[in-house]
């Protein structure tokens, strides 16, 4: 790990000479791990690109035309992938091993970009960024395609952001382990709501969690084992540690920038994921155009390991492959998806390969 001036000597030396690896010939005969990288359309991207791992080293393949931004998705059974289109009609695609479109629905809002499977995979939740709103579709149990009418359930708030946060802005979606919960943050509305689903769909809706104003939360990550859970806000550049109660509520206990102390430039909070055991948690800053590596203790509580470059320019998003001690960093702005290895113990090095991908912003399977 790297303290700030080391960071931002890597950022501009490190990144440049490993652009030189680029797009690498993509052989069919090669087995998995196969990935695919979602980009934007109206950003230079081509689409859905293909990534594959050749020997040591990731490739770029040919991309797949229909979506055009490809902000988001989650693997159900049998294979599919429902996929989010993020454009002011949101759609959701699904899609199956051969990203063959086999059904389409709208998201009944604008600029989809984060979605969820229910516990049993009998409900799929989706987040629409633009109307503040989230999409909610019943699965049919023997095909896992979307069967019955669309549920929209609209936010309602805003904050003292006025260019950021004058409406909802719903940014994420997660149900509770129980299925019983729907949660959604809201960047625009500073709040975690959570929509209580029963056997008739939805009963009711309450606020779960009143953020700090203006911090505008962006992401929820739930601890696998402990009643414990990590917010991301984008806006403040904070992680907050929070209590899980059991009604489906939080309460603050602890919060933590996820840059380095005494940082000025502009910066905004992007993903946030843990490693399987739970033991570390990683956020990306984008300005910063970092990975921070957080420890967790036995109680979850937070500890600074350090930040690491993120091998470009605004990493949106980021992939964890424990089995082979690799992320994988989608960097938006400099277009491109960069390896960082991840040590035994956890910790993220300095990125060691940079493949070209033009407006990047997720990495699926």
């Amino acid at each position: 790990m790297n303290d700030d001036r080391t960071l931002m000597m890597t950022r501009r030396g490190c990144v440049g000479g490993l652009l030189a690896l680029g797009a690498l010939p993509v052989r069919a005969a090669v087995a998995a791990p196969a990935l695919w990288v979602g980009t934007y359309v109206a950003e230079g991207g081509a689409g859905v690109v293909p990534l594959r791992k050749v020997g040591d080293a990731w490739g770029s393949g040919a991309a797949v035309a229909g979506i055009r931004n490809a902000s988001f998705a989650v693997g159900g059974a049998r294979g599919l992938r429902y996929v989010l289109d993020e454009q002011k009609q949101g759609g959701l695609g699904v899609y199956d091993r051969s990203f063959r479109r086999v059904a389409a629905s709208s998201t009944l809002g604008a600029d989809p970009c984060h979605a969820a499977l229910s516990p049993d995979g009998g409900m799929l939740a989706a987040a629409n960024y633009s109307s503040g709103s989230v999409a909610l579709w019943t699965l049919d149990r023997a095909t896992g395609l979307p069967k019955g009418p669309v549920l929209a359930l609209q936010h309602k708030g805003s904050g003292p952001n006025k260019e950021r946060q004058a409406g909802p802005h719903a940014h994420w979606v997660g149900f509770t382990r129980d299925g019983g919960t729907l949660h959604s943050v809201d960047l625009g509305a500073d709040a975690i709501f959570a929509h209580r689903l029963g056997a008739g769909g939805v009963t009711g809706t309450d606020i779960a969690y009143r953020a700090v104003p203006g911090s505008g939360p962006r992401h929820l990550a739930r601890h696998p084992h402990l009643p414990v859970a990590y917010l991301v806000a984008e806006l403040a550049n904070t992680i907050t540690v929070l209590r899980a109660l059991p009604d489906g509520r939080f309460v603050a206990h602890k919060v933590l920038s996820t840059v380095p102390a005494g940082y000025r430039g502009e910066s905004y909070a992007g993903h946030i994921a843990m490693n399987a055991a739970g033991t570390r948690l990683y956020v990306s800053n984008r300005g910063h155009d970092s990975i921070a590596t957080f420890a967790i203790d036995g109680r979850g509580e937070l500890r600074l390991i350090g930040h690491v470059a993120s091998g470009g320019y605004w990493p949106r998003y980021f992939r964890m492959l424990e089995a082979s001690g690799e992320m994988l960093v989608a960097n938006q702005r400099s277009g491109d998806v960069a390896r960082l290895p991840v040590g035994r113990d956890g910790v993220v090095g300095r990125p060691t390969q940079v493949v070209r991908i033009p407006s990047a912003v997720f990495i699926g399977i």
